[in-house]
């Protein structure tokens, strides 16, 4: 009998426990943030962890979960982002066929060129509009290990993961290919007549990459917030690092001609330099908390 009203007294009770939670939900999802945005962990080396995890295996299951979430989370942002996208792709591959005279310009040979061609810009545009989701899920990944402060702007920075990589778009799309396809379609004064697929692998490919090599500033913020990188040990080896830049604008350039490898390295450099600013701007901001503790 007992059961009995405990259950009719759900079942009455359920209308108003429903809408109390759905009024209470904004707040509990406050509290909930606030205090994951302010809590401070435990402030150890990376050595120290490092040496932990060694000693006890199992410590490391527990990131390797939660590391398959967020991963599965992202694969599922980054799919929504490709469905989105692909309602639109066939105008956004006449945008990019712009340069040589819009999509009715390219001449497909293949029968399948098409859909494969179709596909690609569909996950390049997906992983385009989900990458501010992705810049979340691995700031919820790395967020337990930082420091509130790092939290906190590393939640504010965000957004900047997508105006970097739109950012390097457009300076491929702007810059770089009204300079380089002229070259690559007269080389030698032989008319080039473009292949959705070679055309549309080149072009993505390189806005891809660019729009990758922009992210490097907010890629050395975070890793000096979290305590890997330094920038004096950034400013020492400005010299190796633009030999590497070269050795990658060379990897990256459509063209092996100097004035298209300047156009890629050049930001690529300016970049590296605005880096070191950035990793002062974290370190900063990683050492306050220590000196108020202090």
């Amino acid at each position: 009998m007992r059961k009995f009203w405990i259950a009719l007294w759900r079942v009455v009770t359920f209308p108003f426990r429903a809408i109390w939670w759905l009024v209470s939900l904004p707040v509990r999802l406050y509290k909930k943030a606030f205090a994951f945005l302010t809590f401070e962990p435990e402030d150890r080396p990376i050595v120290d962890a490092f040496a932990d995890t060694v000693k006890k295996p199992s410590a490391l299951m527990g990131h390797l979960e939660s590391l398959r979430k967020h991963l599965f989370r992202m694969l599922i942002a980054v799919a929504f982002g490709i469905l989105l996208c692909a309602t639109y792709t066939t105008q956004i591959i006449d945008f990019l066929a712009k340069p040589v005279g819009g999509i009715n310009t390219l001449k497909a040979i293949d029968v399948t060129e098409s859909v494969g061609v179709f596909m690609r810009v569909a996950l390049l545009g997906g992983f385009a509009v989900a990458l501010p989701y992705l810049a979340f899920e691995i700031w919820l990944f790395a967020a337990p290990g930082l420091s509130a402060r790092a939290r906190r702007l590393g939640l504010l920075g965000i957004p900047l993961a997508e105006v970097f990589f739109v950012s390097g778009i457009a300076f491929s799309y702007i810059f770089l290919f009204p300079t380089a396809l002229p070259f690559l379609l007269n080389f030698m004064g032989i008319q080039t007549i473009p292949r959705p697929s070679s055309y549309i692998n080149f072009v993505t490919g390189l806005m891809f990459w660019i729009g990758v090599s922009f992210e490097f500033p907010l890629i050395i913020y975070v890793l000096t917030l979290m305590g890997i990188v330094k920038p004096p040990t950034l400013a020492r080896n400005w010299r190796i690092a633009v030999i590497v830049i070269a050795v990658l604008a060379a990897a990256i350039t459509p063209t092996v001609d100097p004035v298209n490898m300047t156009l890629v390295m050049a930001p690529m450099i300016l970049l590296y330099f605005l880096s070191i600013g950035m990793s002062h701007l974290a370190l900063i901001g990683r050492k306050r908390p220590e000196t108020e503790a202090s």
